[in-house]
């Protein structure tokens, strides 16, 4: 059985053996190409899936996949409208719960033409990301790296609200001028980010795939599967490389910031901002 959760088979199972006298199934065996179901898309709107099912006798269950073959949603109901917010090819799985058992459909494909210009209407998603044809972030080795407060930028009358912001040519210290690597950022799909990341002492390269979570609202990015693109040798004084501030983004600027540790040493607790460029 494909894309069935089974746990929930399970719980089914339960259902029907314990609340026979509640239900009440027609004893009819069935095959999924007489399941009677629709899976349409909105008219104009083709990010926006309309899920039908005309089986009231049976119980429903819904399963849609991305363009990787990733589950992203399952539903117990017979009747629901879901947003698919990435252009791509999709599948939609539909099971009737029976007297007999569980009948699968053949999964029915979609298509959705572009992402959905509405969910990704603010600015800093093209600043960030340049949508499905994505956008390649490298260190700008002017002033690639800076520190600041906690709490800078957005508490400007907090206590720790401060920020230093180094240019290169009198801070050579700060870190060497190399290719320390880019990041890349698209929306092809889904949240996907790749991190190519030089070695702090030689020029090797390691590469790593993974998704982002961006909350503008908030300013903070979330890596699943790579860490931020980073210069110099900062590595162990922080303890967390996937959750970051945005400091700043704009289409040409890009300032992300993790917290660094150095209570150990007397210079206390920091935001180190790293600062990125486009790729030429």
């Amino acid at each position: 059985m494909k894309h069935i959760n089974y746990i929930l088979v399970a719980l089914f199972g339960l259902l029907l053996t314990s609340c026979q006298d509640e239900y009440s199934f027609p004893d009819v065996e069935l095959q999924g190409d007489q399941l009677n179901f629709m899976v349409t898309q909105a008219d104009g709107n083709d990010n926006e899936l309309i899920l039908q099912s005309m089986e009231p006798d049976y119980i429903s269950y819904w399963s849609y996949t991305d363009t990787n073959g990733s589950q992203i949603g399952t539903s117990n109901e017979d009747s629901l409208r879901v947003t698919l917010p990435f252009a791509g090819s999709y599948n939609v799985y539909y099971t009737a719960y029976t007297k007999g058992g569980a009948v699968e459909a053949d999964p029915v494909s979609v298509e959705v033409s572009s992402n959905d210009e509405e969910y990704f209407s603010d600015e800093e998603w093209a600043m960030l990301t340049n949508g499905v044809k994505g956008k390649t972030w490298v260190l700008d080795m002017i002033s690639p790296v800076g520190w600041a407060g906690l709490d800078y930028p957005y508490n400007e009358s907090g206590s720790d609200y401060w920020n230093w912001f180094p240019d290169y040519a009198g801070n050579e210290w700060v870190m060497d001028n190399k290719d320390w690597g880019e990041i890349t950022f698209d929306l092809d799909g889904g949240y996907n980010v790749e991190v190519i990341q030089t070695a702090i002492n030689s020029n090797s390269q390691t590469t790593s795939i993974g998704s982002f979570n961006y909350n503008i609202d908030n300013h903070t990015i979330r890596f699943n599967g790579v860490d931020v693109l980073f210069g110099g040798d900062y590595y162990g004084d922080v303890s967390n490389w996937t959750s970051v501030n945005v400091v700043e983004i704009s289409e040409n600027s890009l300032r992300l910031a993790v917290v660094r540790d150095q209570s150990r040493t007397g210079e206390g607790v920091a935001q180190i901002v790293f600062h990125y460029k486009p790729k030429e």
